[in-house]
């Protein structure tokens, strides 16, 4: 018996950014979808006699390009937005923490929930989660955690997070808010054990993600490298964020942050950090080295006034550099397509820089490069045949865009374009600047409510 042809989408007359390795790109071209890959990109009208044809769609006035991917979020902040608006990342941490740390499973999925919902909407195909604060009976939070992603339709990476250095240890998490090694440990592996999937189409992985050096013990930072190596998934951490964190490094390990890294194990093509803010030659050149990537967050490292990590530098040095949100407590727009703009706008700040980052490096940022420094740089993060169908169409002929000749520029230094289309492994996850696998606005009362709760709790502790 012939096997059933896979459904086909077929967009024409669109222009199109592939971000493949030699950034083709098409004035006018058409993308075919068979079932979740991608069959053909190229120039012109789509291949006559293609079977099983289930959707064709006019791209007039659009730009297709790879989905949007994000390398480094904290989706649990969600409902606590808005708040310590002033602080440095210090300050911040130690004010917010004593509420984080009361968080519980309906919170964690509602506020993954209201994350994953903003960044969807503007273009991301594939997220990712670094949760790192599990209060003691808070209930399942990584399977609340990755349910709302499955339901919303996205590929997603949990980053297993952990904290083991309380205040009692000279770190600024709350002692009720931390785990011990051996229970941190653990619990990763379990998560490993229960939810990673490693396939070529994979909508789930797990990274091994101990939080800072400011929160984990060394011996976490070690046996986390050794469970990840072992298990052969991802490492992640965060690095190199503020000034203080490196002073905090030399007076505890009588190091810097990159040297503390390489001695934990820390370094590889397998990880991947994030901020990187606070980095010196030698830093980027062990970084380009070992292939150890980054996660460049612009929006949070302004709000939090971390300083602007040195993303062009990295780039020539040949460091993989994806974009991140961060934790929509120190991002409260919670959407990725925006940190392309400031991403390009803040690399060029100071005399001289108008060259550092040009629109297509910025596109590129936000999915070849998030794809490699997720370690999928193979199946996603470029439009070309035999890769997964994650791609966004963008509307460009509206007045925010209309007289912008060339789209690549549009979308990246105008204002946020509205997404006609977004498909995931081959499904529509976007339709008309709308989702369409979930609730907006009953999302919206939900977290709305959670982060009200949230509130009370915290109050009255």
């Amino acid at each position: 018996m012939a096997a059933t042809a896979a459904a086909r989408i077929v967009i024409e007359n669109v222009a199109i950014a592939t971000v493949d390795a030699q950034d083709t790109e098409y004035a006018s071209g058409h993308v075919v979808v068979a079932g979740n890959r991608i069959e053909s990109v190229g120039a012109g009208k789509a291949p006559e006699g293609l079977e099983n044809v289930v959707r064709r769609i006019d791209g007039t006035g659009h730009l297709v390009t790879p989905g949007l991917v994000n390398t480094h979020h904290h989706f649990y902040q969600w409902i606590t937005r808005g708040l310590a608006t002033d602080h440095n990342l210090f300050n911040w941490l130690v004010a917010l923490y004593p509420t984080w740390a009361r968080i519980d499973e309906k919170m964690a999925r509602s506020a993954a929930q209201g994350s994953l919902a903003m960044m969807a909407r503007g273009g991301v195909t594939t997220a990712m989660d670094h949760h790192y604060v599990f209060p003691k009976g808070s209930g399942d939070l990584s399977s609340a955690i990755i349910g709302a992603a499955s339901e919303m339709g996205v590929r997603f990476t949990l980053a297993r997070g952990s904290m083991d250095r309380s205040e009692k240890d000279g770190g600024l998490p709350p002692d009720f808010a931390v785990e011990t090694l051996e229970g941190a440990l653990a619990a990763t592996e379990a998560t490993i054990d229960q939810h990673h999937d490693a396939s070529f189409d994979s909508m789930t992985q797990i990274a091994v993600a101990p939080c800072s050096p400011f929160s984990v013990s060394t011996e976490l930072m070690k046996q986390g490298a050794e469970l990840a190596r072992r298990r052969g998934v991802r490492l992640h951490t965060h690095g190199s964020e503020t000034v203080e964190e490196e002073q905090f490094c030399k007076e505890l390990f009588g190091m810097g942050p990159t040297d503390y890294f390489e001695s934990t194990g820390w370094l590889g093509n397998d990880v991947w950090m994030a901020h990187c803010v606070h980095m010196n030659d030698s830093d980027i050149a062990a970084f380009a080295r070992t292939g150890t990537g980054v996660a460049h967050c612009p929006s949070s490292n302004a709000r939090l006034a971390a300083g602007i990590a040195r993303v062009p530098d990295m780039l020539k040095s040949g460091v993989p550099v994806g974009l991140g949100v961060d934790g929509t407590a120190s991002n409260e727009s919670g959407e990725l397509h925006t940190e392309l703009r400031n991403a390009l706008l803040i690399n060029r700040l100071g005399a001289h820089r108008e060259a550092a980052l040009n629109a297509r490096q910025a596109l590129r940022l936000g999915t070849y490069g998030g794809a490699q420094v997720l370690g999928r740089a193979a199946e996603i993060g470029s439009l070309e045949p035999g890769k997964l169908a994650d791609l966004v169409l963008w509307k460009l002929d509206t007045l925010a865009h209309a007289s912008i000749a060339d789209p690549v520029t549009a979308l990246i230094f105008g204002a946020a374009a509205p997404v006609t289309l977004s498909l995931v492994n081959g499904k529509t996850v976007v339709e008309d600047n709308h989702l369409t696998t979930v609730d907006e606005d009953a999302i919206a009362r939900s977290t709305r409510d959670e982060a009200q709760r949230l509130a009370r709790i915290a109050a009255q502790a």
